[in-house]
């Protein structure tokens, strides 16, 4: 397992007034998804702390001449435990450097931001969260997919696709499992089969359409146009890696209906949304 380095270069030197941590959203993956305020901040960096999802692409923007710290989680295998992110940030900051947390997506959704704001604040640590786009809105706008469209969902839920360690994966099925609703799961590749199961016996139909997207808005970025009830054949089959979102719901279905993803999809990257 990774540790937090013990010294970071220039972050022993005595200050009385500490840095700002900036927690910053990273978007779904491409660099020019950057909100103008993040790409500023990136552009500046002294100190760049990142996660696992934070794109090559972004990284680049920041100066040759900054530190930058990896601190990326997959799943159960964590390179630095979150109680010692805590304290790195602290510690940077306390030293008297502006310091900015990379986060993929937004920071306020399944990124531990509020925990890391829960503990600078304790510490008295000035902070500012500068949102990103998460990758649910990003990734299916993206493939030309609408989250809510009108006669089809009604709404949108984001769920995570796995739960702490020694914690047991359990959602409410229940209320997940309606048709007039898109469900989006991130982190979802490994529990996906027990997804599906789930899904299917809370009354969601076997042939619900789901879109599994890897690496998405990126040039990595590959897809599988499934069904409930095959999902987990079909991802295997279709090599995806993780991170995998799951789309769930009928609005995959009627943005191939419609033409809308075939005619985004076509310039996006190159690559074909919907095969597989």
């Amino acid at each position: 397992m990774t540790r937090v380095p013990e010294a970071v270069e220039g972050e022993g030197r005595a200050t009385t007034t500490p840095g700002c941590v900036y927690l910053v959203g990273a978007g779904p993956g491409a660099a020019d998804l950057l909100t103008v305020r993040a790409q500023r901040l990136i552009q500046q960096a002294d100190v760049l702390v990142y996660d696992r999802l934070v794109s090559q692409d972004v990284l680049d923007l920041a100066p040759p001449t900054s530190t930058r710290l990896f601190v990326g989680k997959a799943p159960s295998r964590h390179a630095v435990p979150q109680c010692e992110i805590n304290l790195l940030l602290v510690r940077l900051a306390a030293s008297g450097r502006d310091v900015i947390r990379l986060k993929g997506g937004d920071p306020f959704i399944f990124g531990r931001g509020g925990e890391e704001v829960e503990h600078l604040a304790r510490f008295g640590i000035p902070h500012e969260v500068v949102p990103g786009i998460t990758a649910a809105s990003g990734c299916l706008s993206a493939l030309g997919i609408p989250l809510t469209h009108r006669g089809v969902a009604t709404g949108a839920r984001f769920v995570t696709g796995h739960c702490r360690d020694g914690v047991d994966f359990h959602l409410h099925w229940q209320s997940l499992a309606d048709p007039d609703t898109t469900l989006v799961v991130y982190m979802g590749l490994a529990n996906a089969p027990h997804i599906s199961e789930q899904l299917q016996a809370a009354g969601l139909s076997p042939a619900t359409p789901v879109l599994a997207i890897s690496a998405g808005t990126t040039p990595e970025q590959r897809t599988c146009r499934t069904t409930l009830a095959s999902v987990r054949r079909d991802t295997a089959m279709a090599g995806l890696t993780a991170p995998v979102l799951l789309v769930i719901g009928r609005v995959v279905e009627e943005a191939e209906r419609i033409g809308i993803s075939k005619v985004v999809s076509e310039r996006n990257l190159g690559r074909e949304a919907f095969g597989g």
